[in-house]
C-alpha cells in the first residue's frame, strides 16, 4: 500500500476530561499515515493523489473549531474526518498529548481505521 504521512503535525484543540485542562487549547502533536490511490504516482499529477499540505491545514482549522474529551474520540474525528475530506481507503492516526502526567514525557493514543466507502466487495 503506498501512503502519505504527516508526522510531528501540531495543531491546537480543546481536550481534556477535567475542567482545568478545557481553560485554553491544548497543543497536540499528531502522526498521520495515509493511504494513497493506486495511481497516485502515475502521472506525475497532484490531482491524483492526496495533496498533503491541504490535509494539515484542513484538519488544523477543524480541530480549531472542536473539542473533545477523550484522545480516542478525538482519533476517530480525526479518521473520519480524512475519509469524508480525501477520500482515503485507510488511515493511522497517532495523537500526543506532551507534558500533561508529571515524569511523563507524553501520553496519546493510536488506531487504524479502514474508509467503510472504500472497502473491496466480499
Amino acid at each position: 500500500m503506498d501512503k502519505i504521512f504527516l508526522h510531528g503535525m501540531k495543531a491546537e484543540t480543546l481536550i481534556g476530561v477535567y475542567e482545568w485542562e478545557r481553560q485554553q487549547p491544548q497543543t497536540l502533536v499528531i502522526d498521520l499515515d495515509i493511504a494513497l490511490p493506486d495511481n497516485a504516482g502515475a502521472q506525475d499529477d497532484i490531482a491524483q493523489t492526496i495533496h498533503y499540505g491541504e490535509v494539515c491545514q484542513a484538519l488544523r482549522s477543524e480541530l480549531a473549531k472542536r473539542n473533545f474529551l477523550l484522545l480516542e474520540s478525538l482519533a476517530q474525528s480525526i479518521a473520519d474526518f480524512i475519509f469524508a475530506q480525501f477520500h482515503a481507503a485507510w488511515v493511522r492516526v497517532r495523537i500526543t498529548k506532551p507534558g500533561i502526567l508529571p515524569r511523563v514525557a507524553a501520553v496519546g493514543v493510536e488506531i487504524e481505521r479502514h474508509n467503510p466507502q472504500k472497502q473491496p466487495a466480499p
